[in-house]
């Protein structure tokens, strides 16, 4: 149980790294608007998904069409998420986005567990989660600081409601997907089925907007890493960790995504972190160890064992 439980964490981290290249990414196709570059990634990614999982998803279609309410709240929110979070970052700015978006969804997914699963949530992991959320707000002022004020104030509110919303769907499919693999689906087959049925979804919205990525090789070639890196391989990684840890644990690791993405503009971009930026660098680096690693000897002598997990 420990050794995949650390591999499902392994897996989620991979995804958190390869999500945090796409605001860099994006940075090279600058007239591609928000909302093609998200309808590419989550649709395109989507559908790839479901290709790679078609056998398993013909193969269990009985047992998706008993799960059909989460395969549909899944794939609606997997269509949402991609508009709502990139019109959060057009908005509310790149740096605000991500954080209520990233930030918001553990605490979502948190209540989600709690609500439909009457999950408890551990002293340890309350910890965690706000170490990490104090870590990405400073990154969030640092990042402010650097930038100054880039967008305008009226567009701020709505940027931060679409940055929750975003949160909240994000929440709302890693949740339904994990309901479905405890329910005895195997991991491909539930991403697969729900991206897929999702990306179906956002195919209008990408022949509406996404004439710009003919516009350029360029264009056409960060469309094309975004739908086969960061959502392809990485919502397979994170399929089958999401398989092995619970969804409030998973989306509190993936609070290591803004961190790559502020380490990539750093480095690549060229922008500048001042020192308070740093610190919450090695915050969220530090909620990271806090909820991951494994309890002290002394105190997991003394906790029960859980029952095995039914398939």
């Amino acid at each position: 149980m420990m050794q995949g439980h650390r591999w499902g964490v392994i897996a989620i981290l991979f995804a958190a790294v390869v999500w945090g290249t796409t605001g860099t990414a994006a940075t090279f196709a600058p007239e591609v608007s928000a909302a093609a570059i998200g309808a590419a990634a989550m649709g395109l990614g989507g559908i790839a998904q479901a290709l790679w999982a078609g056998r398993g998803i013909l193969n269990q279609r009985r047992r998706l069409l008993q799960q059909r309410r989460l395969l549909v709240i899944g794939a609606l929110a997997v269509a949402v998420y991609p508009l709502a979070f990139y019109g959060a970052m057009r908005l509310a700015g790149v740096t605000v986005g991500t954080v209520i978006t990233i930030g918001s969804a553990p605490l979502l997914s948190a209540l989600i567990e709690y609500l439909l699963d009457g999950r408890r949530l551990t002293l340890r992991w309350s910890f965690g989660a706000a170490v990490g959320l104090i870590g990405m707000g400073l990154i969030c002022l640092a990042e402010g600081e650097t930038h100054g004020s880039a967008v305008s104030a009226p567009s701020v509110p709505m940027g931060v409601l679409l940055g929750l919303i975003g949160g909240f769907t994000y929440a709302l499919y890693s949740w339904s997907a994990r309901r479905m693999m405890l329910q005895g689906t195997r991991s491909a087959v539930a991403m697969g089925a729900t991206f897929g049925l999702g990306g179906l979804l956002l195919m209008p919205v990408l022949a509406v907007s996404g004439g710009a990525f003919l516009a350029s090789w360029t264009n056409a070639a960060v469309g094309l890493y975004m739908a086969a890196v960061p959502m392809f391989l990485g919502y397979i990684a994170f399929g089958y960790g999401l398989a092995r840890v619970e969804a409030s644990t998973a989306t509190v690791i993936t609070l290591f995504e803004p961190v790559v993405a502020a380490v990539l503009a750093v480095v690549i971009v060229g922008e500048r972190l001042p020192p308070q930026g740093w610190v919450g660098v090695a915050l969220v680096i530090g909620c990271l160890s806090i909820i991951t690693l494994p309890a002290p000897r002394r105190l997991r002598r003394h906790t029960p064992t859980p029952p095995p997990r039914a398939t």
